[in-house]
């Protein structure tokens, strides 16, 4: 079953083009919340850019049922919410997060992803 995103598809403007997948919760891509956390990892596949997006509100629950994210152009995330376009080309393991709604992103400070 395919989700139905936030934005339609006519709707889609060539904000940030050519930069391949990302992976995003569904709080941004079907609820419509704004992204509050953003980082880069390794890429895990050819057209991956290593940019994982959520909306800071998942809980490890949710997070680790695979069916609340899904793969998308990094330009349907930069249409979602165009405050990310700034920081896209920044390197692998770049983190940025908004400390308030509505906010700047900021780095991350000393964040890491985990290790499997």
């Amino acid at each position: 079953m395919s989700k139905k995103l936030h934005i339609a598809a006519e709707d889609i403007r060539p904000l940030a083009t050519g930069l391949g997948t990302c992976i995003a919760t569904d709080k941004i891509t079907v609820a419509g919340l704004p992204v509050r956390f953003m980082y880069r990892e390794d890429p895990i596949g050819q057209n991956d850019s290593g940019w994982r997006f959520l909306a800071g509100t998942e809980s490890d629950a949710y997070m680790e049922n695979a069916k609340n994210q899904g793969a998308y152009d990094v330009n349907i995330l930069a249409n979602l919410d165009p405050s990310i376009i700034p920081f896209l080309q920044a390197p692998i393991g770049a983190a940025f997060q908004k400390i308030e709604a509505g906010g700047t992103f900021e780095e991350a400070g000393d964040w890491e992803p985990d290790e499997d």
